[in-house]
């Protein structure tokens, strides 16, 4: 019988060479994605095709091998799938003997008698693009040594470059947070740098670029990206204009700034009028579907100003109602990649919900407590009032000190306030009720602090330092901080859109080794958001007219939500904070019992939707059967420690890692249960046993006992039951034996061996013998 590498070897191989492909056309097994983040440092399946057929850095097909005895197509459904991923038009499923091919643009495919050439295939996908388009394909990325890019990074410039070498004027890119838009921007400045071009004399110069951001972290960061043109690249902003006499730079050909340090505001006239209104050729806007200023006319004058150069869009957020208009003034996204896909391919870390309810989540205020100013103007306070319109520090306290309750204390946290008083508070609290001492474990992080607190910031994103721990604050870091060991995201505010919630979430999803997820950590309900239908699904189809004319003046900008825009001080604009009507403030009365009353802890599918408790058990139980058929079969596998790993790293791999079924556990009250009971309950609706009671009936078997001569061996071995009883089965793991022989008190290992007889090996068949004993039926007391 033949197996699906002869089919590569004797069948396809030998007709790719006839049709005319040669090897460096060819990627055979190309694996393009990393796997889903797994706990214990696991990965899912990585995505890969047999073949991909690729010429002038185009993919241009794939070829789905079998076996020769398979259908030629039963692997086509999957190849679909993967071509949709890597934008291949053409797939072929072969089993040596017949060859199917598709076409997934027309949507249809029949069976063919060979393979086309490369230069066959070229034509039929590249019939449209011109020939500035493929010279800037055919320009290799910069890269580091050792480096390379990730697919649909790869995909994402080669769209941004078709555009532009098709004479597109506005463009936009649609990638998650955390999937590197910089990185991608670089590389398309790079080729366009390289082709010398520019829209008015293309191969006379390198492009002039101006790189929009809203915030000098950005900017920064985006400097650091572009560190191989740093002497070829210039920061607009007061400092550098008064250091230049007045005169704005036009010295280099990237231009990084701020829209705040350019913009016109009162009394300042606008640094972008300083040059000619086509003296850039392309101007690439960050995060553009925030509109980066305050000022309702910034961005669209800067933007309206050098209309004749190319933009380029760059955002995290797929099309929906609340940001619309920037949809309209850039068009449909040349290249989309959601967070979803960004954690399904491996490429962004998974997360899980904490939802923390307190019995202050509804307040209605008695005569025992005291208002300490303002007035109150209603009979219910709820979670998105306080802070709001009422102000109780106890409980932002309580909230504090649940915090640290449903975090470990060294793992980087972002506290996600109301406003920044309510981040003081907050940072105040959590600082009255940590364990570690230093006075920076907790700081606060707005664009109140200045400089001091962006130096704060890089400590807390250099990844070698632990201090500060945990940041609180309210706008400023929902956007563009690349901190990558971020392990907890906690939201004690509403969250104004889903625009705001979709980039605060990705404030966590960077990858990080040994971060197998995040969690966020939600007091407000905010995550219900997870369960909008347009929580990371397809772009949402709004009614929208045709895209703008490119003359026309860009959408207003409709501000944040929230008082804390994430300006820095000395960037420009009226002061965050204007004085607002007094809010309530209150004391609540000592005589007040505050609690938590419930941490609701929710897994995310593999859709980014969060599963309830029965939809947790119904997956767990549809996955079963494909692990073991019978409770025999599971009893056998779980009385050998090695196949019983074997086992928990199965379930993991299917989405079941130890601390979720240590959840299930708790959610069937069977934590005082071995989790093999509780398996053989949900499969076969077998009773569970409690492990004292499992260990009871095993030290009553005599039978088992006796064969062990010397009373050492028996204590050790009762020990062991001990100590199952007590902590449960991870006891039992072989790499437990060493530790569980000297913590007996029977000694060393050789001690041990000459317990049981003299051999290391008996000891360890003693071991096995006694779980194979520990999980027999046995009648129930």
């Amino acid at each position: 019988m033949t197996s699906e590498a002869d089919t590569r070897a004797n069948f396809i191989d030998p007709a790719l060479a006839a049709a005319g492909w040669s090897a460096g056309q060819i990627r055979r097994e190309y694996h393009f994605t990393d796997g889903r983040k797994l706990a214990g440092n696991q990965r899912g399946s990585r995505c890969f095709v047999d073949y991909l057929l690729h010429a002038h850095n185009r993919h241009l097909a794939i070829i789905e091998a079998k076996k020769r005895n398979a259908h030629p197509t039963e692997g086509l459904q999957q190849a679909q799938a993967y071509a949709a991923k890597l934008r291949v038009r053409f797939i072929y499923a072969t089993n040596g003997e017949r060859i199917y091919a598709f076409d997934m643009e027309e949507g249809r495919g029949d069976y063919v008698s060979g393979y086309p050439s490369p230069q066959q295939l070229l034509a039929r996908c590249a019939d449209n693009t011109t020939h500035l388009a493929e010279t800037l394909r055919a320009i290799p990325f910069h890269l580091e040594a050792g480096f390379a890019p990730r697919y649909y990074q790869e995909l994402a410039v080669h769209a941004a470059t078709d555009a532009i070498g098709n004479g597109e004027q506005r463009l936009l890119l649609t990638l998650a947070t955390g999937t590197g838009k910089t990185f991608i921007a670089f590389q398309i400045v790079h080729k366009l740098f390289q082709a010398r071009w520019n829209r008015q004399q293309p191969g006379s110069r390198r492009p002039r670029i101006l790189f929009l951001a809203d915030r000098n972290i950005l900017a920064d960061q985006a400097i650091n990206t572009f560190n191989p043109y740093e002497k070829d690249l210039v920061k607009i902003d007061g400092d550098e204009i008064r250091r230049r006499n007045g005169v704005a730079p036009t010295n280099a050909h990237l231009f990084f700034a701020i829209y705040q340090a350019i913009a016109e505001r009162e009394n300042i006239g606008g640094y972008y009028k300083e040059y000619p209104a086509d003296f850039f050729d392309l101007i690439i806007i960050d995060e553009c579907h925030r509109g980066a200023a305050n000022n309702e006319g910034s961005w669209r004058a800067i933007l309206e100003h050098f209309a004749p150069a190319v933009h380029l869009g760059l955002t995290a957020t797929p099309k929906r109602t609340d940001n619309i208009d920037t949809y309209n003034y850039f068009g449909q996204p040349a290249y989309e990649y959601s967070l979803k896909d960004g954690i399904n391919d491996g490429f962004l870390t998974p997360y899980r919900v904490k939802r923390i309810r307190t019995n202050l989540d509804e307040l209605v205020l008695t005569a025992d407590d005291e208002i300490l100013k303002g007035e109150s103007t209603q009979d219910l306070y709820d979670t998105n009032d306080f802070d709001n319109k009422i102000i109780a520090d106890q409980r932002t306290e309580l909230v504090a000190q649940a915090i640290l309750a449903n975090i470990n204390p060294l793992e980087k946290t972002i506290v996600f306030c109301t406003n920044q008083n309510h981040a003081l508070t907050m940072r105040d609290m959590i600082n009255k009720h940590k364990t570690l001492a230093d006075p920076r474990y907790c700081v606060r992080v707005t664009s109140d602090e200045g400089k001091p607190g962006r130096d704060l910031l890089e400590r807390f994103q250099d990844n070698d330092r632990d201090i500060p721990t945990i940041l609180t604050s309210s706008q400023m870091l929902t956007t563009g901080v690349d901190a990558r060991n971020v392990r907890n995201i906690v939201l004690d505010r509403a969250i104004g859109s889903m625009v705001e919630f979709k980039q605060i979430v990705g404030r966590g999803t960077r990858i990080f080794d040994g971060k197998d997820y995040f969690t966020i950590v939600d007091f407000r309900g905010a995550t219900n958001r997870f369960y909008d239908e347009d929580w990371d699904g397809d772009p949402v189809a709004v009614d929208t007219p045709p895209v703008a004319d490119v003359n026309e003046p860009p959408p207003p900008y409709e501000g944040d939500q929230g008082d804390d825009s994430g300006r820095h001080a000395g960037e420009g604009g009226a002061a965050e904070d204007d004085a607002p009507p007094e809010k309530l403030t209150v004391r609540l009365s000592a005589a007040r019992e505050l609690k938590v009353i419930d941490v609701e802890i929710r897994y995310i599918d593999e859709n980014g939707r969060p599963l309830s408790a029965q939809q947790f058990v119904e997956r767990l139980m549809l996955k079963l059967p494909g692990l073991f058929s019978s409770a025999e079969e599971l009893r056998e596998t779980w009385s050998d420690p090695d196949r019983r790993e074997a086992l928990l790293q199965k379930l993991a791999q299917t989405g079941f890692d130890a601390e979720q079924l240590a959840t299930l556990r708790r959610m069937f009250a069977a934590e005082q249960s071995d989790l093999f009971d509780l398996l053989a309950f949900l499969a076969f609706e077998q009773p569970m046993e409690t492990r004292r009671a499992r260990a009871e009936a095993t030290r009553a078997n005599n039978a088992f006992f006796n064969q062990f001569e010397q009373q050492p061996a028996r204590d050790f071995l009762y020990f062991v039951l001990n100590r199952y009883e007590e902590t449960g089965v991870a006891e039992l793991a072989r790499d437990r034996m060493p530790g569980l022989i000297k913590m007996s008190g029977l000694g060393t290992t050789r001690d041990a061996s000459r317990a049981f007889g003299g051999s290391p090996a008996n000891v360890l068949a003693a071991f096995r013998g006694l779980q194979h004993a520990l999980y027999q039926p046995h009648e129930m007391g």
